[in-house]
Order: C-alpha cells, then sequence, then structure tokens
C-alpha cells in the first residue's frame, strides 16, 4: 500500500512499525453542536481508510478523541444554563447518531479529554523538566518553540522575524509570539481542573498527544509514537505541528510515521465555515437523502481534494449508487453456483491501495456491475452466472461500506407502507394481464402504478419497482 505523506508530500509505501499491525489516530470532534459535513468528510475518510487496512489483513488499533471541556462548550452551556456534561453528552451522543447513518464505524478508542487529564498532567511536567515549558506569573505554562529546533517540520510553515519578535498584548511573558498555551490558568470561578500547576484548563493541543502515548504507545523508546496521524487539512498548522513538537519533545520520539489530511468541504464552492453562515449539518441533510446516499457522494472524490458540495451532483451520485442496488435486486434470490472470484477483489483492493483511489475503485465496480447485468441480459445466460456476484457486492459493503441495504427497501424509502400494498397489489394484477395477454388492461395498471410517483422495471426475475 502506498500512502500521500503530508509531511514529505509525496506517496509513500506503507510500512507498519509492527508487522501485521497498524497503530492510527484522527482527530474527533470538539462536543459543543451538532456535526457538519466538515465532520463526516474526515470520519467516512478514516473510516475507508481502517477498513482497506483490515482488509488487507491488519489488525488495527484506531483511536478518535472527544474535546469535551473547551471554551466553544463552556460558551454553549452558559448561553444555556445547563451544565457542561449536559452539553458534551448531548452533541457526543448526536454525532454518534449522526455517524451511524452514514455507516460510519466506532473507533477502537474513543478517550475524552476530561478522562485524560492525568496523561496531560504527565506530560507538562516532563516538558518542564526538560526545558521545552515555562510558567509564567498567572499561572499559564508554555510551551517553547524555540528550544525544538524540528519546530514546524511538519507543516513546513516559515515564520518571519516580525513574527518571531511580535507580542501578544496579554502575554507579555511569553518568550516567542510562537509559543502555546499546555495549561491555561483559571482563578475567577469558571470551569477548571486541579492540576500540579494550579486551577486551570490544557491547552487543545496538549490532549492528542497526551492520549495517543496513553492508548497506542506500547515501547516508550520507539522511533514512532504510532503509525498514521490523520485529521482536517486545517489541523496540520498549528494543531499538527504543535503535537508534533509536544510529543518529541517530552518523549524523544516522533509522533507519527505517516500524516494524512483530508480537504475541505466547501458548499457550492464556498470553505464551509460557521462565520460564513453555510455550516450543513449531517442531521438536515439526512432529512432530505439516505445516510448511505450522503457515504457515497462524500467518499466519491479522493479524500485529499477539497469537495464541493452541491445537490446536482449529490442526485447523479446517487444514481451511480442506484446500478449496484439494482444489480443487487436482479440477484435476490438468484440460484447460483458457489465458486467465488479473486480478481474482482484483487482489482478494488489495489485501487484502494493506492493512496485510498476511489475514483479507480468506484471503475472496478462499474464495470462489474456491467458485466454482470449483460450476463442477466442474456437469455439463459444467468444459469451459468458463479457466486462470484454475490460474494463482489458482499466484499464492497465490507470495504467501502455501501450496498448493505435490503435493495427493495432502499429504492422505496420516503413510500408509506399502505402505498406500497397498494403498488404490490396492482403489480399482480398487472402480472395476471400480461399472461392472458390483456395488454390494454395491463397499460392501465401500468399507468396506474406510475401514478404513485415510481417507476417500474420488469426483469427475468420479475417486476421492481421504486420511488422516482
Amino acid at each position: 500500500m502506498v500512502i500521500f505523506d503530508s509531511v514529505t508530500k509525496t506517496k509513500r509505501e506503507f510500512k507498519p512499525l509492527k508487522e501485521g499491525e497498524v497503530s492510527l489516530y484522527v482527530c474527533g470532534p470538539t462536543v459543543y453542536d451538532d456535526a457538519h459535513l466538515g465532520h463526516a468528510k474526515s470520519a467516512l475518510v478514516f473510516d475507508l481508510l481502517s477498513r482497506v487496512l483490515r482488509a488487507q489483513g491488519y489488525h488495527v488499533k484506531y483511536a478518535r478523541n472527544i474535546t469535551d471541556i473547551d471554551d466553544k462548550i463552556i460558551k454553549k452551556a452558559q448561553e444555556l444554563g445547563v451544565s457542561i456534561k449536559e452539553i458534551t453528552d448531548k452533541y457526543t451522543e448526536a454525532y454518534h447518531a449522526d455517524m451511524a447513518h452514514l455507516g460510519i464505524k466506532r473507533p477502537d478508542i474513543e478517550p475524552k479529554a476530561t478522562e485524560s487529564l492525568d496523561a496531560m498532567f504527565k506530560m507538562i511536567q516532563d516538558l518542564i523538566d526538560k526545558g521545552h515549558a515555562y510558567q509564567i506569573s498567572n499561572g499559564d505554562v508554555y510551551f517553547d518553540t524555540q528550544s525544538d529546533n524540528k519546530y514546524l517540520s511538519i507543516s513546513h510553515r516559515v515564520q518571519d522575524e516580525d513574527e518571531k519578535q511580535n507580542r501578544v498584548a496579554n502575554s507579555e511573558e511569553k518568550k516567542n509570539s510562537a509559543d502555546f498555551a499546555l495549561w491555561k490558568s483559571v482563578n475567577d470561578g469558571d470551569v477548571s481542573f486541579d492540576s500540579p500547576f494550579g486551577k486551570g484548563r490544557p491547552g487543545w493541543h496538549l490532549e492528542c498527544s497526551a492520549m495517543i502515548e496513553k492508548h497506542l504507545v506500547d515501547e516508550p523508546t520507539c522511533k514512532y509514537a504510532i503509525d498514521i496521524h490523520g485529521g482536517g487539512a486545517d489541523l496540520l498548522f498549528p494543531h499538527h505541528e504543535n503535537e508534533a513538537a509536544q510529543t518529541r519533545c517530552s518523549t524523544n520520539h516522533e509522533i507519527a510515521a505517516y500524516w494524512m489530511h483530508n480537504g475541505f468541504v466547501n458548499i457550492d464552492g464556498e470553505k464551509m465555515s460557521k462565520s460564513l453562515g453555510n455550516s450543513f449539518f449531517i442531521k438536515d441533510a439526512l432529512k432530505a437523502y439516505d445516510g448511505e446516499v450522503l457515504r457515497f457522494y462524500l467518499l466519491s472524490t479522493h479524500y485529499r481534494g477539497n469537495f464541493n458540495f452541491n445537490e446536482e451532483d449529490l442526485i447523479a451520485s446517487k444514481k451511480r449508487l442506484d446500478k449496484l442496488y439494482r444489480l443487487k435486486k436482479r440477484l435476490f434470490g438468484l440460484e447460483v453456483h458457489l465458486d467465488a472470484d479473486t480478481a474482482f477483489k484483487t482489482k478494488l483492493l489495489d485501487a484502494l491501495k493506492d493512496d485510498l483511489n476511489i475514483s479507480q475503485a468506484l471503475s472496478v465496480i462499474d464495470e462489474m456491475v456491467s458485466t454482470v447485468n449483460e450476463t442477466l441480459d442474456t437469455p439463459g445466460k444467468h444459469k451459468e452466472l458463479k457466486r462470484e456476484a454475490v460474494i463482489d457486492l458482499a466484499y464492497i459493503e465490507e470495504v467501502l461500506g455501501f450496498g448493505v441495504k435490503n435493495p427493495f427497501e432502499y429504492f422505496q424509502t420516503g413510500v408509506d407502507k399502505e402505498t406500497k400494498e397498494t403498488i404490490h397489489e396492482l403489480i399482480e394484477k398487472r402480472n395476471e394481464a400480461k399472461k392472458v395477454k390483456d395488454f390494454e388492461a395491463s397499460d392501465r395498471l401500468r399507468d396506474e402504478i406510475l401514478s404513485f410517483g415510481v417507476s417500474i422495471m420488469d426483469t427475468p426475475q420479475g417486476t421492481f419497482w421504486e420511488k422516482v
């Protein structure tokens, strides 16, 4: 497998730190609001990565954090007059529900910031002891960026002299303007935690480094803490840069052997941002579209590119997914042989092993769908169809996470039970009319069926209908 490493800006052959095992860490949500499509894109990308790694036989240990203490969370709780826990519990549950609708599997480990304070305290103390961090008079603890000669080696960002010498007005004691908070002192009765450094709250960058060391590092003396670190492209600087600095200076090893970043999600060409007023919540998208349709659409372009979300493309994407489900309907209940074909699996996995080349993977699927349909369209030929077609569909479900629904229910989403029963009765009457060659009645019944806003398809396996 090859992975595009965000640090070297090249595709690199993936070689795990331990044979047969992969450790993966992805930055998760700050739970103060409903999840939007940007959250969905990142979660989908690394859900796909973990599936592809497992399909290759790796034992994957996948961790994704929950940030449950943050200024935004505190502000939201104060605005609503409720506790921090009420806010974080509510939006953590909502996040999990949204991800489940998109077919995203829960990570193996999902640590919360509030449950990882001891690991953070240890890392801060290690950094102070080694001369990489300092505490100022108000109790804040900062990381000294100038003490790390590899600082900015992750993002390759360049700081000019004016930027280095500039001072933030309320932090005059900072040694360098780039120094970032490891611990923020709180003395005004606001939400805080007891620590060896006084009452306060941890810096945002700290939690991921501490969680990785706590949950994923088996050998403290290793060269890298984990195999792969992932997240959105907006996290490369300063978040991931600062994570890397904290880890290398406190542990003497690098945080990750490979860095992967997914692109932004845009709404009709504009970067998604709450400040722009165009943040598209997943819960709203799910009111209009099935979760699997959204999954297919959001995965349909390469993970590193920026994704332009618009309804026209989403509808076109659904039609592509529809073809897979129409084939699934045609194969439903078909008696076929048990011989398994590995050629399809190999081609599909080879595409995904090339830095998750989804375009090539979908082309492989399109080719398979076309080939199987041609076989089914040939009179008598379907009897020769091997079990491989059914197995191929199961493999798509396993590795890509779509095609998992009952094909009949997929095409009938949004149609009430009474209408479904009426349509089935009309189809039976039409079939009887066709048997006795009463074509006038057959045509009349067809038009009546179509009046319900559905389309029908006659196949050797029977008549199928779907919502238009």
